[in-house]
């Protein structure tokens, strides 16, 4: 299996087709297979080079001891090391929900060193509240889902709960289709290292304004209608990162290469096309 070391992480990565480098960063208890599994990566790998990497706390990716870099900052620094390791000069950046609070917060430092930035379903904040307290009580029950519980009563709970990140899907006539795909994904993931990053990674309520406008490359924003978490900080993106394009998914949710594959798919080949 290849790994691209980074501090004391082995960055675990996948690469799919040729042509320009794209890598990609997946969402909170996903992994590689968030793109592998719905298809995106192989269309996107028709005329690109995909490299798809695994989180710490998330997938194949190891971290040996503490510090364990469940944090923002720490996450950007492993995509680079995996560029480095790769060898890229460039490449297109492309993201879901909390791979993308990584990534805009990376292109805030790093918009020479991106082709494009794709970002699905998330925002630049890295929480949803203001005041700390809250913050640190709902996570640490967040967390507490994940360790108590199995993946098939985390998913079976999911099913009667799909609030917020699910609702798109429950709404599908095939949802028990997309439900059993979820779970082929999340299902061997360390749900204790899950909850360790829960409580450690969600901590800024700041959208770094500033910041958004310093991201000069090409910026891509897609969200579904339905993701009553990201959909409002989407817009704010698209606002401030003055080269961007925000397209909104009408009756999808949060879950965007699950729900809509092959469109996002055909407007992210579209973009890079027109990016490259």
């Amino acid at each position: 299996m290849p790994y691209a070391p980074s501090g004391n992480a082995e960055i675990y990565y996948e690469e799919w087709g040729q042509g320009e480098p794209v890598i990609a960063v997946h969402g909170l208890i996903e992994n590689t297979g968030y793109f592998t599994l719905t298809g995106v990566a192989q269309a996107l790998a028709r005329t690109h080079r995909v490299i798809l990497m695994d989180m710490r706390a998330h997938g194949r990716t190891k971290v040996h001891g503490e510090p364990w870099g469940y944090d923002v900052e720490t996450t950007g620094r492993d995509i680079e090391a995996l560029a480095g390791h790769l060898e890229l000069s460039r490449f297109h950046l492309l993201s879901h929900s909390t791979g993308g609070f990584a990534s805009v917060r990376y292109a805030m430092n790093n918009s020479h060193r991106l082709i494009s930035l794709i970002l699905t379903d998330t925002s630049s904040a890295t929480c949803f509240f203001r005041v700390e307290e809250e913050s640190e009580a709902f996570h640490d029950r967040f967390a507490q889902s994940f360790e108590k519980y199995s993946w098939e009563k985390i998913m079976a709970g999911i099913r009667m709960q799909p609030f917020p990140f699910f609702r798109g899907i429950a709404d599908r006539p095939d949802k028990e289709n997309l439900y059993d795909l979820a779970y082929r994904m999340i299902k061997d993931g360390d749900r204790a290292a899950i909850g360790r990053f829960i409580r450690s990674f969600y901590k800024d309520p700041d959208p770094q304004i500033e910041g958004l406008r310093q991201i000069t490359c090409p910026t891509l924003i897609l969200v579904g209608d339905k993701d009553d978490l990201f959909l409002e900080s989407s817009q704010l993106m698209n606002r401030e990162i003055k080269n961007s394009v925000l397209k909104i998914y009408e009756n999808t949710g949060h879950m965007l290469a699950i729900e809509r594959p092959e469109q996002m798919a055909e407007d992210v080949l579209e973009f890079l096309a027109a990016h490259s």
